[in-house]
């Protein structure tokens, strides 16, 4: 006989939504790194109960975005290079790895994802290039044939967020990006492997290079305040 199962409502995830939202804010800079954070404010903000932030603020801490504050209580974590040069060591071992199995596939991107993403240069969009260049990864991602590549570095993606999203609120983007993007597509879709990986690791690296230095002089840049020990 049959499991009898009951049907399951079809409203949105709030927990999921939560989620999103903050991570948003945080990448954004709305949530400055330090700020200290609390469910009931975050609730009343986002108009829903404490609960679902609750589970979010988990997914948070998980994800290092958000960190137990001195005392008691949240705040949002440290935005450091060292950190980011970490995790684009990682994304860009990576990426290697998916344009190598892209190229052996003769994968084609899309060219739309290439176009969007100079657009949004050009427009200077922040929230827009950060999306391009997510979707532009993702579709490699995609292209390597391997789900498990797209699922290693999903975790790793709020932090490049929202180091781009610091970087690109007071600098300039890197004008090479697309240039570095639109090459790897073209090794991939002519089926050089070694070529590929060698373009997709070294745009990691540079893309790594170069938000480092940004963090670093937007920390210099700031003022420093008692018992700072610069």
């Amino acid at each position: 006989m049959a499991a009898s199962l009951h049907r399951l409502e079809t409203a949105p995830d709030l927990v999921d939504q939560a989620y999103r939202a903050l991570v948003d804010a945080i990448s954004s800079g709305a949530l400055a790194p330090g700020q200290r954070i609390t469910q009931e404010a975050l609730a009343e903000s986002l108009a829903v109960s404490r609960q679902p932030v609750l589970q979010a603020l988990r997914l948070l801490k998980a994800d290092g975005l958000v960190q137990d504050a001195p005392g008691r209580g949240l705040q949002v974590a440290p935005l450091l290079a060292s950190g980011i040069a970490q995790v684009y060591a990682v994304r860009g071992a990576l990426d290697a790895l998916a344009a190598r199995l892209a190229a052996q596939r003769r994968a084609v991107l899309p060219p739309a994802l290439l176009k969007a993403g100079r657009d949004a240069a050009l427009g200077r969009d922040v929230p827009a290039m950060i999306e391009a260049d997510l979707a532009f990864h993702q579709a490699l991602y995609v292209a390597s044939g391997n789900p498990l590549i797209e699922r290693s570095a999903a975790p790793h993606w709020c932090q490049i967020r929202r180091a781009m999203g610091a970087v690109l609120q007071t600098g300039e983007v890197r004008r090479t990006v697309w240039d570095e993007h639109t090459a790897i597509a073209e090794a991939i879709a002519a089926g050089d492997p070694e070529r590929a990986a060698g373009l997709a690791r070294r745009h990691g690296e540079d893309a790594s290079h170069h938000l480092g230095q940004a963090m670093q002089s937007m920390t210099a840049a700031q003022p420093a305040t008692a018992g700072d020990p610069r």
